[in-house]
Parts: structure tokens; C-alpha cells; sequence
């Protein structure tokens, strides 16, 4: 169906055709009663007599339409004409997220980041609403010309309650861009677009989607089942961060996401003052096992417990001496001769520490360095001491090896029998992965590294594309496993080495005068109309005059150019138009003409340039026609439209013929 000049809930007229999705078409189109552009989305012919798909249809206007947001594409109106299901809404300028993607390729971080941000605040509202998307991705993101992100299409939106399950039963959309859940067609709620804006973050930093195959099928389970490739790795320019953000929010485990969309803004917002910060946790490090704490109560149960047996174990020695007094003495004597044997002994051995000296027994200290933990407990074997055992790494030492003994070994030491002697034993060199330093300043490369105990060498090199003093490229690679001690090498930018300019003032010059003084830049032209300004003259230069910027620096300046207004020839030919009925009835009676004459109206632009009565038969009706560039004919017989079409008036001597 064409809608294209027909007016539909009696205001909105249709201009053009200037999209089509899986369920509906999208008109430009004028609201005749506001007096304002806007889109107006039309439910497609083959699904007019399904009443899922209405459902669905209206699911999307009742949904979208309750939603307040700057960087949420707004509802205008919804309504029916016969069977004509449509929705009015915000008419967006700008290009969708895809086709920047498919455009520039991997898009820089911070512009993405931003981006990212705005989703995700719309997300935020819609999810505070009780509205998930379920189909984000780059295609339903408009980014208008002043870089604002706008979300549209709430094609399977639905308002969710505590028992939803995906909706309509089926899984719709794109599914490069599906969470695991959704795949799988089970439930899927905020965090299913949490791992969509996911997809759709590691898409722009990457230049692809993470998971790709030729069927849908095979798509859907490698989200299910694989874990893609860390954006980090295919764009080293990505901060630590901002792969930690993406990785969090497409994880396939629900509980190990991003909880919320306002958590994951916060970490997004983090990342641009932060972008190589380690603030980014995994929902598993929080996560503690459930413990049981006495109550009070509990402690003072436990309490009178122990006094009550302890009472009753008292109370059952004493029932037992009054029974058997003669046990009752047995016990007195022997606590008595103990006493007595006792004391002289504690006495004698007293005595024999002063007359000794008040030494006790010696072991003598073994050499056991480069000895293996059992072989240093086989060689003090016989000796009554205490072995302590301390490990640390030593790259000199081999693993397992004792690198000392405390008290340290020398011949004839002594220590004390039942001292402690601690053994130092090697772990061997520490093992530390190498760490991303490349986009640091040198300063931050070198402590963090000499902080994992590795040595830096420091290379200069000139850049282009790097500014001085930050690191270009380092070896070895982030990722690789190194030893403490390890050289690793720093290749710095020392500059540019491009040669700076300043950039001259050219407004009001002409293009090819503006061109020779920006001789130094690349310069890009684009035009618009001022009439109230000179026409071929600049108006404006998107870098200031008096900036220093590098020689062939891109510049654009823009040049005003006034298109002359011409005129055309219209020559219609009524009869031919009207075919059929340009038949001039005759009174059978009197001969006389009957319906013999039509009001016949042009219209050009808008503007309505010929009106008149004329016959039917007439072939050779002449009207002017004036603008610029191409412009709108239409033609009016008895205020009905008959015939539309374009007249270039750019041609030299333009003609127009209509029959």
C-alpha cells in the first residue's frame, strides 16, 4: 500500500516513504492542524487481519507513548482509518547507529561511551516503568545531527509484571544482538538490554558484532554458549575500563551482570574521568556465604546449660563421699604423698639448672641451604627442635629449595633444645602478566611496571598520531607471562614530527581565495543559501582563525550559494488526463452541451498558479511555473488531484508537458 498524498486521521498528510522495518512502513508526514513534521508508522498490509501482530502493533504505541525522555523517540498520537493501523511520532533527523557503524568502522571510545550513556539513561526510564525494550540494538538508535541518541522502536516492548515471560512466545528481532535468555526463548527482563547495550557497545568499539555465523540458529547459540572474544583484544585502544564495562554486561549468567541500567551509567560515567581504573567489580567478588550468628538467647541457654551440669557433676561426688567415706580418704592420702614426692623433685631439678649454669641442652645448627624441606627435617632428625617453614619467590633460587635458616647457620652455632628454626624456602621466580601501558603517559607506565618488579627500557620514537611523552607500543604484549626481574621495553612518542600551522581567517573570501590561503589543510567545502549574505562568499570555518593545528589538519568551510529562481512552461493537455471523462454529454432533446466545463486548478510548490473553468476537451491549457531546482506540479480537477509530478527547472528553456 502507497500512501503517499493521502491524509490519514484527517491531519496528517503523507510526503514520502522513509523507512520500512520487519512489521511496518514509516511516512514522513505533515500534520496539517500543529503544522509540523512528523513520522507517522504504518502497520504493514499482511498483518492487518493478524490480531497478534495488532496487538503487538498497539502494545508498542501504549507502551512508548507513556515515556518522558530526551533520548527516548516521543508518541505523538495512535490511531485506525479502515484498516490503516498507525502510529505519529517524533520525526528524527540523523543517521542510525548501524549505518555510522557501517560508515566509519570502529568509532572512538569516548564518542562511544557517550553514546552508551544516553541508552542507557533511556533504558533507566523505561525499566523505571516497568518497560523492557528487548530489542536494542544499532539499528533502533538514531543519533541526530547534533549527536543526541534517541531510542525508537519499541516493537516488543512490554509492560512486564513479576510473571512475564518473552513475549508473543516467539523470538523477534535481531538476534546478533540477543541476550543468552532471550535466545533460549526463556525470561528475559532490564538486564536482557543491559546485554544487548552490551552487544551494541563492543559493535562500535570494535567494528563488529561478537558473535557471527550464517544461520540465526547457529547466532543464537553461540550466545548461549560461547564467550566472545574481549573487545580489548581486537582494539587495543580500548581502555582497561571500558572492556571491563562490556565484558560485565554480556555475561552470560544473569546475577554476574549489571543489576540495573542506573549501575551500569554510574560505571559508564567512572570510565570517562577514569577509563583505565580497576573500579569495575564482578558481582561474584561481593557475593558471601550465609552464616548462622548465636542470638543472645542462644548464648545464655548455652551458659545455664553448663552450670547445670556442672552442679550436677558436684552434686554426684559429693552423694558418692558420703556413701563411701573410706574412698573419701583413699583420695586424701593420695593428694597428700603426691604433694610430698613432688616438691623435693621440683626442688632437685631447680638446683641443677644453678649448678649448670642455668643452661639448657644444645642442638647444633646444620647447614641447609639449597637443601629440599625433607632434607633439611632428615638432618635435624634426632635433634629436638621446631621446624617453621616460610615461602617466598627468589628467581636465583630454584623452586623448593631452602634460600636460608633462621637463627642462620655457622660452624659450632648452638641453639637451645625445643628452640624454633625457620626455614626460608623458594617459590621460585614470580610469574606476573604483562600489563597494557600502551596510551600512558611514560611516568604511570614505568611505576606501575617497576611496581611488578620489572625492569623498563625506554625507547623513543616519533609519532604522528601519539602526543609526546605517552606510550606508543610496548614489548612484550599485554597478556603475556613474565618472571620478576624481567626487561620489558617502552617505546615513548618524543612528537608529532608534523610541522604546525595556524589557520588564517577566511570568512567572507570567495571559495577559491579561501582554498589558496588554507593551502596548508585539507579543505572541505559544503554549501548553504543566505540570502541575506553575499552570495559565493564564505560564512563560516569549522576550526577559529589563530589556532595551531598540524599541517593537513581537516577544515571545512562553508560557502553561500544563492540557487537563482527560474521559470517553466506547463502545457497541459485536460483532455488526455481525463481520459474517459472529458466525454461532453448532449441533451438528447435540445442538442444542447451537457457537463461541459471542470475547475481546473494548478498547483506548483505549494503555491497555486493557475485557476480557471475550463472545457473538458481543451489540449492545449499554458501556465507558468517559477522556483528553484526541482518543484511539486499538481493538478486539481474539482478540487480532486489528478496528477503529481516533478518539474526540474534547472534545465535550460524548461518545458513541462502533462497529458
Amino acid at each position: 500500500m502507497n500512501l503517499v498524498g493521502k491524509v490519514i486521521g484527517n491531519r496528517y498528510e503523507i510526503l514520502e516513504k522513509i523507512g520500512e522495518g520487519g512489521m511496518a512502513t514509516v511516512y514522513k508526514a505533515r500534520c496539517n492542524i500543529l503544522k509540523r513534521y512528523v513520522a507517522v508508522k504504518v502497520l504493514r498490509d499482511e498483518f492487518t487481519t493478524d490480531e497478534e501482530f495488532i496487538k503487538r502493533f498497539n502494545s508498542e504505541a501504549q507502551s512508548a507513548a507513556s515515556l518522558t525522555h530526551p533520548n527516548i523517540v516521543s508518541i505523538y498520537d495512535v490511531g485506525q482509518e479502515e484498516n490503516i493501523y498507525y502510529i505519529v511520532m517524533e520525526l528524527v533527523q540523523g543517521k542510525t547507529l548501524k549505518e555510522i557503524i557501517n560508515e566509519d568502522g570502529v568509532l572512538p571510545w569516548k564518542w562511544s561511551v557517550n553514546i552508551a550513556i544516553q541508552v542507557a539513561s533511556a533504558l533507566e526510564m523505561a525499566h523505571r516503568n516497568n518497560i523492557v525494550h528487548r530489542d536494542i540494538k544499532p539499528h533502533n538508535i538514531i543519533i541526530t545531527e547534533e549527536g543526541i541518541a534517541k531510542v525508537t522502536d519499541f516493537g516488543i516492548a512490554k509492560a512486564v509484571s513479576n510473571s512475564t515471560i518473552t513475549a508473543f512466545g516467539t523470538t523477534i528481532g535481531s538476534v546478533h544482538y540477543f541476550s543468552p535468555e532471550h535466545a533460549r526463548g526463556g525470561y528475559t527482563d532490564a538486564k536482557s538490554d543491559i546485554y544487548s547495550l552490551g552487544v551494541v557497545m563492543y559493535e562500535m568499539l570494535t567494528g563488529r558484532v561478537p558473535f557471527d555465523a550464517d544461520t540465526p540458529v547457529s547466532i543464537a547459540l553461540k550466545h548461549m554458549q560461547e564467550k566472545p572474544v574481549e573487545p580489548i583484544k581486537l582494539n587495543p585502544s580500548i581502555p582497561l575500563a571500558i572492556n571491563k564495562i562490556i565484558m560485565k554486561a554480556m555475561e552470560k549468567e544473569i546475577s554476574l551482570r549489571y543489576q540495573s541500567a542506573t549501575e551500569m551509567l554510574k560505571d559508564l560515567s567512572m570510565s570517562l574521568k577514569d577509563p583505565e581504573g580497576n573500579f569495575v567489580k564482578r558481582n561474584s567478588e561481593t557475593m558471601q556465604y550465609t552464616q548462622r550468628i548465636p542470638s543472645l538467647n542462644d548464648e545464655m541457654e548455652e551458659e545455664k546449660t553448663r552450670k547445670t551440669t556442672d552442679k550436677k557433676k558436684k552434686g554426684k561426688l559429693a552423694t558418692y563421699f558420703a556413701q563411701h567415706p573410706t574412698a573419701k580418704k583413699v583420695w586424701i592420702t593420695v593428694i597428700a604423698i603426691a604433694i610430698i614426692v613432688l616438691i623435693p623433685l621440683i626442688g632437685y631439678g631447680a638446683t641443677k639448672l644453678i649448678l649448670d649454669g642455668g643452661k639448657a641442652p644444645q642442638v647444633a645448627l646444620k647447614d641447609v641451604k639449597n637443601m629440599t624441606v625433607d632434607e633439611a627435617k632428615a638432618a635435624y632428625k634426632n635433634d629436638k627442635v621446631n621446624i617453621e617453614i616460610e615461602e617466598v619467590h627468589d628467581k636465583e633460587v630454584e623452586e623448593g629449595k631452602i634460600i636460608s635458616q633462621e637463627p642462620p647457620y655457622s660452624e659450632g652455632k648452638t641453639v637451645d633444645e625445643n628452640s624454633t628454626i625457620k626455614f626460608t624456602v623458594s617459590l621460585g621466580a614470580q610469574k606476573v602478566e604483562m600489563k597494557k601501558v600502551v596510551g600512558m603517559k611514560f611516568d604511570e607506565a614505568k611505576e606501575l611496571l617497576e611496581e611488578m618488579e620489572l625492569e623498563v627500557e625506554k625507547i623513543e620514537e616519533t609519532s604522528k598520531t601519539v602526543e609526546k611523552d605517552y606510550v606508543t607500543k610496548q614489548d612484550p604484549e599485554e597478556g603475556e607471562e613474565l618472571e620478576t626481574g624481567d626487561k620489558v621495553k617502552v617505546y615513548v612518542s618524543i612528537g608529532t614530527g608534523i610541522k604546525k600551522v595556524n589557520v588564517p581567517y577566511v570568512i567572507g573570501e570567495t571559495e577559491s581565495s579561501a582554498k589558496k590561503k588554507l593551502s596548508d589543510l585539507e579543505v572541505t567545502v559544503v554549501y548553504e543559501e543566505d540570502t541575506t549574505k553575499v552570495n559565493g562568499k564564505v560564512l563560516k570555518q569549522s576550526i577559529d582563525a589563530g589556532e595551531s593545528v598540524d599541517e593537513g589538519t581537516k577544515i571545512t568551510i562553508t560557502v553561500n550559494r544563492i540557487e537563482a529562481i527560474k521559470t517553466g512552461t506547463i502545457k497541459l493537455n485536460l483532455k488526455s488526463l481525463l481520459g474517459a471523462d472529458s466525454t461532453i454529454d448532449t441533451d438528447p432533446e435540445t442538442g444542447a452541451e451537457i457537463n461541459s466545463t471542470v475547475n481546473l486548478r494548478i498547483e506548483v510548490g505549494g503555491d497555486t498558479v493557475y485557476r480557471d473553468t475550463s472545457r473538458k476537451d481543451s489540449t492545449d491549457i499554458t501556465a507558468t511555473a517559477s522556483g528553484k531546482g526541482t518543484v511539486t506540479v499538481k493538478i486539481f480537477v474539482n478540487e480532486v488531484k489528478r496528477k503529481e509530478v516533478q518539474f526540474d527547472l534547472s534545465v535550460a528553456n524548461p518545458v513541462l508537458v502533462i497529458d
